[in-house]
């Protein structure tokens, strides 16, 4: 049974990113605050935000870059993010966005396989992106430090060295259907992290479907959640700046600053991860600062628990709405959320499917489909979803999209989920294995194809135990080669020295054997009872 969105459809322009954000602003709202970074208290009109723009894609068309190309940018949420990745957009590049804690080999690693021909990188980045860069064969003439590497003995192009010879906009062409716009990285349902083909036309769409979220031009939206995960790309950065909402940018989140801004700036509509909301509502510092200005909070990335999101208001205000969205990479990524306009559905659900978004629910052991009640709640089933933001497929690897996408076009999820009557949704488990900490996604398979490169480590596998504070936190299940002596704090150390924070193992048991199936297959929910 195919189950459509309840909502109204939207219109879908075939147009460009930045021609559906930028193409009908007003004289008007030109003159309004569209950035302000969060430190500085520095305010950027839209005026000079689309000037700075077309600066940019000037200076990387005089680069000879554009159509066909790929460039990543490998930046905190800093006021020179938002024209940088649009300027890119304007120049018809792809935006490869580098996660701000990855490690040098990890880096190396998205920008071989991207074939990203620039790396766009700030000096407080500088070790990591210029281990990746020199690791993925890119020459001093191919990286540029935003704000210049003032420590550096290289001389790296400047933003500023970039648009002291101002060049004018480039005029480009291209099917916003089928150009490539941004390419993200994600693990999908399993596996190491695979490029995300995400098209103009893509973006378009889930900014579009996701204004039923309720963000306005009176909002003022801290930006916390970075913007090289799609979450903030699309949900704080590209619908902001499309309903002309004022930005505050926050290069990463401590909960002081954080509060500080939403007391100084009088923010209204506060997006999250689950992580930040509890510590909204538990963290005693926040009784410290004047919060009454907020009107909404939405979760995302990670599931938020009705009884959490109860707590966000109690300690905010009974006026505040709570709200919370489902999605992936994968979508864009929103594909259900909890319209402001709906005050009758939980928080502790995720809603509604969005405008223009189909959605199945099967059984994960037949492939039977399960049908919507006419009251009550249906049977649990993986959900798969199709609509305009779905991606095309994974970056040069036909079988993972294979695994992923069906030929109809619906997406596998590998969320568990019930739906009611009314068409809300409930995520209830899930069967995909990726680790959720605090938001970010931790692959097992990542993680144990490192652990297993250590000589002292005959065999392991890594589950998500459950944590309050994280949501999941990487535990690794290790199998000592014969005669070593390992203890957990070396394996700990091990995995740190090699990868970005949030992927670190946190706790570790000495196993004899690791359990799998007759193919292969760990079997990690023999690995997660009693534990």
């Amino acid at each position: 049974m195919v189950v459509r969105s309840p909502l109204p459809d939207v219109e879908i322009p075939s147009v460009s990113v930045y021609e559906y954000l930028f193409g009908e602003i007003t004289e008007e709202e030109l003159d309004r605050v569209a950035v302000v970074d969060g430190l500085s208290g520095a305010e950027t009109t839209f005026r000079s935000l689309l000037a700075q723009i077309d600066a940019v894609a000037g200076a990387v068309a005089a680069r000879g870059l554009g159509v066909g190309d790929v460039v990543a940018l490998h930046a905190p949420n800093v006021p020179a993010y938002v024209t940088v990745f649009h300027g890119l957009l304007r120049a018809g590049v792809t935006v490869t966005t580098v996660n701000g804690l990855a490690t040098g080999p990890e880096v190396t690693k998205q920008l071989a396989d991207s074939g990203a021909r620039l790396l766009i990188t700030v000096s407080a980045l500088l070790a990591a992106g210029e281990a990746g860069a020199k690791g993925a064969g890119l020459t001093t003439e191919q990286m540029v430090v935003l704000d210049g590497a003032v420590d550096s003995a290289v001389g790296y192009a400047s933003l500023a060295d970039l648009l002291a010879d101002p060049h004018p906009a480039p005029d480009v062409s291209f099917d916003p259907a089928t150009h490539l716009a941004v390419l993200p990285y994600s693990s999908g349902t399993t596996g190491r992290p695979k490029g995300v083909m995400l098209t103009h036309t893509n973006l378009v769409a889930n900014v579009a479907q996701s204004l039923a979220i309720g963000v306005g031009p009176d909002d003022v939206v801290p930006c916390v959640l970075p913007f090289f995960h799609i979450y903030g790309m699309t949900v704080l950065l590209n619908l902001a700046l499309r309903t002309r909402a004022k930005l505050v940018t926050l290069p990463r989140f401590d909960l002081a600053q954080y509060l500080g801004v939403i007391q100084d700036h009088r923010a209204t509509f506060l997006f999250v991860a689950p992580p930040i909301a509890l510590a909204l509502a538990k963290h005693p510092l926040v009784d410290s600062y004047d919060v009454s200005g907020v009107r909404a909070v939405l979760s995302g990335a990670a599931p938020l628990d009705e009884k959490l999101a109860t707590a966000v208001v109690e300690r905010l205000g009974e006026s505040v709405r709570v709200l919370q969205g489902y999605g992936m990479t994968e979508m864009s990524p929103v594909s259900h959320c909890i319209p402001f306009a709906r005050t009758d559905i939980s928080p502790g659900s995720v809603g509604l499917l969005v405008a223009g978004m189909e959605a199945k629910i099967v059984d994960p052991a037949t492939g039977a489909e399960i049908e919507q009640p006419t009251e009550g709640v249906s049977a649990p089933g993986e959900l798969l979803c199709r609509g305009p933001n779905v991606m095309v497929g994974y970056l040069g690897n036909p079988e993972a999209t294979a695994d992923t996408l069906e030929p109809d076009g619906f997406l596998h999820t590998g969320d568990i989920v019930t739906i009611d009557a009314d068409g809300v949704f409930q995520v209830v488990d899930r069967l995909k294995e990726l680790i959720k900490y605090k938001g970010y996604q931790v692959p097992p398979a990542e993680l144990e194809a490192l652990l297993l490169s250590h000589p002292g480590i005959a065999d392991a596998a890594v589950i998500g135990l459950p944590d309050e504070e994280a949501g999941e936190i990487p535990k690794a299940f290790v199998v000592p080669a014969p005669g070593a002596e390992l203890t957990e704090g070396e394996v700990i150390a091990f995995v740190a020295e090699q990868v970005a924070p949030y992927k670190k193992v946190r706790a570790v048991e000495f196993i004899e054997a690791v359990p799998k199936s007759a193919s292969g297959k760990i079997l990690r929910k023999d690995l997660k009872v009693g534990r």
